[in-house]
């Protein structure tokens, strides 16, 4: 997919083109309070009135959260115990930012104009990405929250907001976005785990708090509970015993920093791994959880250090295409192995508040579980990162637990668009029309409730130009995966590249994988004549997919578009 052609088909639906959170290096906190930012107003006449039975939503957003990491969490084993788990979930695009607009609004990257983690100025197009894009475009007002709050919603949010969001401390606060009645956001300097700023509402004013770090000298349980899984935990736990027992239900975002890396070159405490877990969860031996963290190994990242040579994209004749993967792969197999213990250890105070979460509510409150994004480490003949299309990065757990939920895996194919029509719908309403996904709430009620037999994916190439917390620890090899759209089946993916990196060249190349034998992406398998009736089928959804990009914003979905992931024959 070219940069050009979404970007202009954005700015062609709103007139005029005008980027997860940006790390920037915690700065010395100066005297002067920030002056505070009144939140938008709510609406006076909501269309629907609430009905006290009315359930309220819990979401929790992990970051970065690869499925590896499902085995060493308790509190989601409770979840897939007591209700529904989503086997084929999926994101549209497996990078941070882009994810979460999709959540928020429902829609594709062409929908809501958000590309990239950060807004890439000065460019020939204006910002693709990060929150400057994702304000410009109208995104705030279609955002699901807004929706949820005039229809009488208690409405908050906690943790991780949007790339360029951001605040240093004894500036101008940002503006808050409409639709939400609190605004706890954790800036960016949270991802060294300590240190960071967050903000709170007191009269309808947003104000800014502080939370310094202990002293190298303290305890590691002084330092624990400045960490930031730890503040976001009392954060969410507080909104919740506010509200619980309200006759108006409540919707609450908990967007967690965990288990992402820590940022810049140098931790906040000697010592600390590039992914920074609580101290007490890397004592002795390390806590992973339910499982000893030296069982975690490199089975556990299947893929990890196969050849790329088996792997170069196919032109649609079958001839080689040139290879993206430039790189030399430089992550050691022991270094991946500490880095992946590193993440279970951090996946447990994200566990911990889970489990008070789904203690804290009550029987009429539905609980989700899911990620941003995967991650991968040394899959693929790349280093650390994400926004691949492959399962490693675009495959992400989906746990739902709430009244009427029946317990069981669920057979429908399922991307983070479905989050938004989902609250929609739970929450007695209709989902709006520019909404592209559709909502599980057939699935939650029937375990065998299965719509689709495609997904689709899209992603944009463009090196970070700005604050962009993955250049830490990718070493660039993310600058490398090419803009692509891919179609995701149950058990296979066809990917179209496009290796032209100009603004408005295309230079179109394939891989195609088959999961039925193997669930990692070992050969590309598109000029096998085994695979041709799988490839042809898929490319026919995907050019049906291609006729409806021109949709964006605003622009309701036809029902052609809403139709193009169930297959269709010639």
């Amino acid at each position: 997919m070219r940069l050009a052609r979404v970007a202009a088909a954005s700015a062609a639906a709103l007139v005029a083109l005008v980027g997860c959170q940006a790390g920037s290096t915690p700065q010395p906190v100066a005297d002067p309070a920030p002056e505070a930012k009144p939140l938008p107003s709510a609406p006076r006449m909501p269309p629907k009135k609430v009905d006290p039975r009315d359930p309220s939503i819990v979401l929790v957003l992990m970051d970065d959260f690869s499925l590896e990491l499902l085995q060493t969490m308790r509190a989601a084993a409770e979840m897939r115990e007591r209700g529904a788990s989503f086997p084929q979930s999926y994101v549209v695009d497996s990078l941070c930012c882009v994810s979460r607009a999709s959540i928020f609004t429902g829609q594709y990257p062409h929908q809501t104009g958000v590309l990239t983690n950060t807004a890439n100025t000065p460019n020939p197009i204006g910002p693709i990405g990060g929150w400057e894009a994702f304000d410009a475009y109208g995104n705030t007002e279609r955002s699901v929250n807004v929706r949820l709050q005039e229809a009488g919603y208690t409405t908050g949010f906690i943790g991780k907001y949007l790339n360029e969001y951001s605040y240093v401390p004894g500036g101008e606060l940002p503006d808050p976005p409409p639709g939400w009645s609190e605004w706890g956001v954790i800036f960016g300097t949270a991802y060294n785990g300590w240190d960071f700023e967050s903000t709170y509402v007191e009269d309808g004013l947003v104000q800014a708090q502080e939370h310094p770090a202990p002293p190298a000298s303290a305890g590691d349980r002084r330092k624990d509970r400045a960490y930031v899984g730890t503040v976001t935990d009392r954060m969410a736990l507080d909104f919740i015993r506010e509200h619980r027992g309200e006759r108006a239900p409540y919707f609450l975002e908990v967007a967690t920093y965990g288990p992402h890396s820590r940022v810049g070159p140098y931790p906040h405490y000697r010592g600390d791994p590039g992914f920074p877990p609580a101290f007490g969860d890397r004592a002795g031996d390390g806590n992973c959880g339910t499982v000893p963290c030296a069982s975690l190994g490199l089975d556990d990242l299947p893929g990890f250090g196969d050849p790329q040579d088996d792997n170069a994209p196919r032109r649609s004749d079958g001839t080689a295409a040139p290879t993206w993967r430039t790189n030399t792969p430089s992550l050691t197999a022991e270094r991946a192995v500490a880095n992946l213990r590193s993440r279970a250890q951090m996946v447990q105070s994200i566990d911990r508040m889970l489990g008070r979460i789904l203690a804290a509510v009550d029987d009429n409150t539905y609980v989700i579980l899911t990620s941003d994004n995967g991650f991968h480490l040394g899959q693929h003949g790349l280093d650390a990162g994400k926004g691949t299309p492959f399962d490693s990065d675009a495959h992400v757990p989906l746990l739902v637990v709430g009244p009427g939920v029946a317990p069981g895996e669920r057979a429908e194919l399922t991307t983070n668009l479905d989050l938004a029509p989902t609250f929609e719908e739970l929450a007695g309403l209709r989902p709006e029309g520019f909404r592209a996904g559709t909502s599980l709430l057939p699935s939650l009620e029937d375990p065998s409730s299965s719509t689709r037999d495609y997904v689709f994916f899209e992603h944009t190439y463009a090196p970070s130009l700005g604050a962009d917390p993955d250049k830490a620890y990718a070493g660039g090899t993310m600058d490398l995966i090419p803009s692509y759209v891919a179609v995701r089946s149950r058990d296979a993916l066809l990917v179209r590249l496009d290796l032209d990196p100009s603004w408005d060249g295309v230079d179109h190349a394939w891989e195609f994988y088959d999961y039925a034998d193997l669930g990692w992406e070992r050969t590309n398998a598109y000029a096998d004549p085994a695979q041709a009736g799988t490839v042809a089928r898929m490319t026919r959804a995907l050019e049906a997919f291609d006729r409806c990009t021109t949709f964006v914003g605003d622009d309701p979905m036809p029902p052609r578009c809403r139709r193009v992931d169930r297959e269709r024959r010639p």
